[in-house]
């Protein structure tokens, strides 16, 4: 799953990646430790233009009175998203990308120690996490889609986020037919690395570049 990431690429370097029309009202980055309940930049395709703009990270059904009417959802199973009614209506026409440097995962260690690792692509490029997203009153909302570990996460979770490939963007925002539910999968071999790093990050107003650095042996 996800529940911590990063994003260190510029707003322009992004939209330029995604061939997407930049929003004015991104959240600001670097920032390396986005947590849920805040402003991420989203890319959406709508009539036929791609868009960055910002949503909350944290889904929010249409039948909550209140955004907290329920529980956080931030994270969307691959599996479940067709049948879930939270879900079933976005992931036919409200599919996004959610572009991320990287994102943290934890293990469990000895008398129950969260140990963070930091995960990025192999190729250094930036990530494209699969989103659904649904609009709550005048606020704009986002979920992660999440899928079983691949090769990369096995051992440290049983989960991971699905890490679209560039040439299955299209197919993912609803530009080149129907089919995406054979992209909701784990990422391939050799597609993600990771690094063990600081267990600062685990408090959620922990923010610095030092948080991604590589813990020395």
């Amino acid at each position: 799953m996800c529940g911590r990431f990063t994003i260190t690429h510029p707003d322009e370097a992004i939209a330029r990646l995604f061939d997407a029309v930049a929003g004015n009202d991104l959240p600001p980055v670097p920032r390396f430790n986005v947590c849920p309940t805040t402003q991420v930049a989203v890319v959406t395709s709508e009539g036929g233009v791609r868009r960055l703009r910002a949503m909350r990270w944290g889904f929010i059904p249409h039948w909550y009175k209140a955004p907290n009417d329920g529980p956080l959802i931030i994270n969307a199973r691959a599996d479940t998203v067709a049948t879930k009614p939270a879900f079933r209506e976005a992931v036919r026409s409200r599919r996004c990308i959610v572009p991320a440097s990287g994102f943290y995962e934890w293990q469990e260690g000895v008398k129950g120690q969260k140990l963070p690792w930091y995960f990025t692509r192999a190729d250094g490029e930036p990530m494209a996490f699969a989103g659904l997203w649904q609009r709550w009153g005048e606020m704009d909302t986002v979920a992660i889609v999440s899928t079983d570990a691949g090769p990369g996460m096995r051992g440290l979770h049983h989960r991971e986020a699905v890490v679209l490939e560039k040439p299955d963007w299209p197919l993912w925002l609803g530009e080149a037919g129907h089919g995406a539910a054979v992209l909701m999968k784990p990422s391939a071999e050799g597609v993600l690395r990771c690094h063990r790093v600081d267990p600062r990050v685990n408090s959620n107003r922990a923010e610095g570049p030092e948080l991604i650095e590589a813990l020395s042996d």
